[in-house]
């Protein structure tokens, strides 16, 4: 089976990106027989990382158009990885009334703790922290957000601390996360948005095929992909397996190959 598009790739346009380049993206994509990629470059407005700003998004346009006019071939679209839009709702209008975007991602990444805003990626450099309360204020944003009147179609990442969960203590279980994960889930099949498999750049599934089969329980109605690529090299990394444990949790693939996957 090919591979479907991947919709969440990062490029030199985000802070994160030294190793991003949408021009070896776009040819890396070409490469692999993807049939559309979609450059989603953050939108933040909170800096909790040295060097941290959001994406310029004129210029970023600008390379769209350029890369369009370089590969005919690859349906290339547009997009941004809006974080914490229900925070920044002045900030987040903004960066979407700047021109046409064809794929816009709705995340968290923060949360307050003690008065402080944190990365989950700085989870584990916090000393004491309660993963587990920590998991459980994260996905109670990530539900604010979705429920909030904000202009994304896609829920990314959901799951996003389960990347940095600490080994060798209790391991990260779907099941504890249970109500918070159905209670977000039931939400954005209400408001009609999509669910994103992230593989993390092929190495961890968020989510997993338990919160897919939820997902589809509560009426989630579709399903697309992301690498969460921040160089070339990543790109549709993991998408095999992802596409088996979504198929095996009830969603298929559309005739198109750039359509989403639906129930």
């Amino acid at each position: 089976m090919a591979l479907p598009p991947d919709l969440h790739v990062h490029t030199e346009w985000s802070y994160d990106g030294p190793h991003g380049s949408m021009d070896r993206s776009c040819e890396r994509a070409i490469e692999l027989g993807l049939p559309a990629i979609a450059f989603t470059d953050h939108a933040d407005f909170v800096k909790v990382h040295q060097d941290q700003y959001c994406v310029d998004i004129a210029g970023y346009l600008d390379s769209i158009d350029r890369c369009r006019a370089k590969y005919p071939g690859l349906r290339i679209l547009s997009g941004v990885e809006l974080g914490e839009p229900h925070w920044f709702p002045k900030e987040t209008a903004d960066i979407l009334a700047a021109g046409p975007l064809d794929v816009v991602l709705g995340s968290v990444h923060c949360i307050k703790v003690e008065g402080d805003i944190v990365d989950a990626s700085q989870f584990p450099e916090r000393q004491g922290l309660d993963f587990f309360a920590a998991t459980r204020s994260y996905l109670a944003e990530v539900l604010a957000m979705v429920e909030g009147d904000h202009p994304f179609e896609t829920l990314a990442h959901l799951d996003y601390p389960k990347r940095y969960w600490p080994e060798g203590g209790t391991p990260y279980r779907e099941k504890d996360f249970e109500a918070e994960l159905r209670a977000v889930l039931t939400a954005a099949a209400r408001t009609g948005r999509v669910l994103e498999v992230n593989t993390t750049r092929g190495r961890v599934l968020c989510p997993d095929i338990t919160v897919v089969r939820w997902w589809r329980e509560v009426g989630g109605q579709a399903v697309q992909y992301a690498s969460d690529a921040h160089d070339p090299d990543k790109i549709a990394a993991g998408f095999n397996l992802a596409t088996q444990m979504v198929e095996a949790a009830g969603f298929k693939p559309a005739r198109d190959p750039v359509s989403l996957w639906r129930r």
